[in-house]
């Protein structure tokens, strides 16, 4: 099978003049290479692409695949996640993981938690600051949490996030709203432990790789798996697999979630618990990242004896059942 290979290089990015955290979601050299070999070992030629600009060429140009893998993330706007899988949909090509309703929804975490909530997962009271003005209509209890609607890897996020007052809050959003230039979600903020829960598959055929526990060290920002914990994680943070009662628990949150929100083939969901000890849903993550060392879902693998390739493997098989048989005339 040929393989096209979408991703966003973070260095291309860089060499432009962007900085570190904008472009903190964008992949590796080395991520693209392990995906690259991980796939190739499967028995499968990967055709690398890049970012949706090359992506548009090549398809203009009549160039066709039978999958493409797809990880590019884009920079700007709340479709940027959505913008290949909408190129590949126009021009009938298949591609792993999920499409652009849900990369466009889940962009949004606060959209993300209307969905969720009205499908009964249980998710903490929450508010989206568009403009200063919407802070005065903010009547949650404190303490509060407060990140940028539509960023991922722990972008905006940093210990001034948990906002025990009014003043706090109006800080932090004011900083948010400026910097990142999109609406600012706010919610309760959660004092339990912090969980993250790895799902490989689609639908009712989706099960959990595993249920992780963030837990943060001395050296780490209090409170939260915040960007420069995520970025330093070597030595602020330790991640250990949960079981049991707490280990379902925050399984059947995630699953109910991820099949709610309509993912696809391989992710991440983010739960942590209330101050009754029950699971809460935080966010998606349907296109985690994949660097075989540091990403949080290859940790998990490995942390459950399951090794990059056999990863890769899982996620090719979930979008290859969806592969149309070819008609010949």
């Amino acid at each position: 099978m040929r393989v096209g290979f979408t991703y966003d290089l973070r260095d291309e990015y860089l060499a432009q003049g962007y900085g570190e955290e904008e472009t903190a979601e964008l992949d590796r050299p080395e991520t693209i290479r392990a995906i690259t070999a991980a796939i190739e070992r499967l028995g499968h030629t990967v055709d690398p692409i890049g970012h949706a600009h090359a992506l548009a060429g090549r398809l203009a140009e009549g160039e066709r695949w039978d999958l493409v893998f797809n990880i590019a993330e884009g920079l700007y706007g709340l479709g940027r996640e959505a913008l290949v899988p909408a190129l590949l949909d126009s021009y009938r090509v298949p591609y792993v993981f999920s499409d652009p309703l849900v990369l466009a929804l889940t962009l949004h975490k606060g959209m993300t938690k209307h969905v969720v909530r009205a499908a009964g997962v249980s998710t903490p009271d929450f508010a989206v600051v568009e403009s200063p003005a919407d802070l005065d209509e903010v009547t949650l209890a404190y303490p509060l949490f407060a990140k940028p609607v539509a960023e991922g890897t722990g972008k905006g996020i940093s210990a001034a996030s948990k906002a025990m007052d009014p003043g706090a809050l109006r800080a932090v959003c004011l900083d948010l709203l400026l910097r990142f230039a999109q609406p600012v979600l706010v919610e309760r903020y959660l004092p339990g432990r912090e969980f993250t829960v790895g799902i490989l598959g689609t639908g009712r055929q989706a099960e959990a790789l595993g249920a992780m526990e963030v837990v943060l060290g001395d050296k780490a920002e209090a409170g939260a798996y915040t960007f420069l914990n995520k970025e330093h994680y070597e030595d602020r943070v330790t991640y250990a697999l949960v079981d049991g009662p707490i280990g379902h628990a925050v399984t059947d949150v995630a699953l109910a979630a991820w099949r709610a929100l309509g993912c696809r083939d391989g992710g991440r969901i983010d739960i942590r618990l209330d101050e009754h000890g029950d699971a809460n849903f935080i966010e998606v993550n349907p296109l985690a990242g994949l660097n075989p060392v540091r990403s949080d879902l290859a940790i998990m693998a490995r942390l459950v004896g399951m090794g990059f390739d056999n990863l890769i493997a899982s996620i090719m098989r979930s979008a290859a059942s969806r592969l149309r048989p070819r008609v010949h005339a």
